[in-house]
């Protein structure tokens, strides 16, 4: 199974209408928040419950988030290696490249794969994917500077 999630905030249709009729012989199912896309061929959920959303990502092959934090940290937590698509202030995504920045900073890290171009997705997700598993640990000085990050953004 594919999971995907756009997150609880804005509607990211960019990366919903990417999937629209990927044609996958795997399910599909897509966490689509406020937008009204709905992919063709994929079972679609407007929000899920934590434990769901989690138990969507513990059984998924390939897990696709946004950059929020939380779903991306879900993910890692989970031992799933995201593919992240950003949201992006060109696009109206989001207000600001907030998500670009933390996309990039941990694909730098190699936790993530990060795909800056949503329409790249339906070609990764019917290749075999070698992303493998990733998890962030205690002791990572990744997790202080995510914390710090996160704290920064929170106090502006």
């Amino acid at each position: 199974m594919i999971f995907v999630t756009t997150g609880t905030c804005e509607p990211f249709d960019r990366l919903l209408e990417a999937l629209d009729g990927v044609g996958l012989e795997e399910r599909l199912v897509v966490q689509h928040g406020e937008s009204p896309v709905r992919p063709v061929g994929a079972e679609c959920v407007d929000f899920l419950p934590f434990d769901e959303l989690v138990e969507h990502m513990r059984t998924a092959r390939v897990v696709v988030t946004h950059a929020g934090v939380g779903s991306i940290l879900a993910a890692l937590t989970n031992g799933k290696r995201p593919i992240v698509v950003p949201r992006l202030a060109r696009y109206g995504d989001a207000v600001d490249d907030h998500q670009l920045e933390l996309a990039e900073r941990l694909g730098a890290e190699d936790l993530v794969t990060v795909v800056h171009e949503p329409g790249e997705l339906p070609g990764m997700l019917r290749a075999p994917l070698a992303h493998g598993r990733a998890s962030i640990v205690p002791g990572h000085a990744l997790a202080a500077d995510l914390r710090a990050y996160v704290t920064a953004r929170l106090a502006a």
